[in-house]
């Protein structure tokens, strides 16, 4: 099996678009830090993300358990094929690091990488919320995302230092190679009635605590609807 590869290091500022007095919602103003660029440079990360990287709704995206958001470049051929979408690539998430040679099949909780000087740990997958779909103008993209289980994954970073792209990531640990990100994304959306291993991913000390959070909430019966995240504005 080939070595994890960063193909793409990207960062971007939080920008504004659409119209705000657009009548259908997919055309209305909305703001992002989604739209990145790729940097050949090297570039700071320190524990809250990669100087230069912004996002826009810092209650959801961002913070130290959510420094470096990681996708899968091979994703990306098929969501062309299955969107009808040709400019659909690298960088359509939002993510600071295109992977190759690693994916959520491949990827567990606690992985621990050496990323150029800096060392960074998985935390957690991404739950998707509704921004991809406003950019890519399609309603149910998010649920997609998450039904599909290719919502890519974040970061926290354990050593600060200067990463760049087109370099290899280096394993350094693996504690929990039972819980890969797909794994933890059946439990999340496809086994929500399975409370027993819903109790063994929260204690997962390594799994980030507002994941602990949800699932927490499920075991005392208060499992939350994900209708405001997947959807968001763009229904009405």
């Amino acid at each position: 099996m080939s070595k994890p590869y960063i193909e793409k290091l990207l960062i971007g500022k939080v920008k504004q678009v659409g119209n705000p007095n657009a009548t259908n919602r997919m055309d209305r103003q909305w703001e992002s830090g989604i739209f990145k660029n790729s940097v050949d440079d090297k570039v700071w990360l320190s524990k809250t993300g990669l100087t230069g990287d912004e996002v826009a709704d810092k209650k959801n995206h961002g913070g130290p358990e959510k420094a470096v958001f990681a996708y899968s470049i091979k994703h990306y051929d098929v969501w062309k094929k299955e969107l009808n979408i040709d400019d659909i690539g690298i960088g359509a998430m939002g993510e600071n690091i295109a992977v190759n040679y690693m994916d959520e099949d491949t990827v567990c909780i606690g992985d621990t990488y050496q990323f150029g000087d800096s060392i960074i740990q998985v935390s957690q997958p991404r739950r998707p919320c509704w921004k991809p779909a406003r950019r890519f103008r399609t309603m149910d993209f998010a649920l997609r995302i998450q039904n599909t289980g290719r919502t890519g994954w974040y970061f926290r970073v354990l050593k600060e230092g200067f990463v760049q792209g087109e370099i290899g990531l280096t394993l350094l640990e693996r504690p929990y190679q039972q819980w890969t990100i797909a794994k933890c994304n059946e439990v999340m959306y496809k086994k929500k009635d399975d409370l027993m291993l819903a109790k063994e991913l929260h204690d997962c000390d390594l799994l980030a605590p507002n994941w602990k959070k949800t699932l927490t909430k499920r075991l005392v019966g208060q499992d939350s609807s994900s209708e405001k995240r997947v959807y968001g504005p763009n229904k009405g």
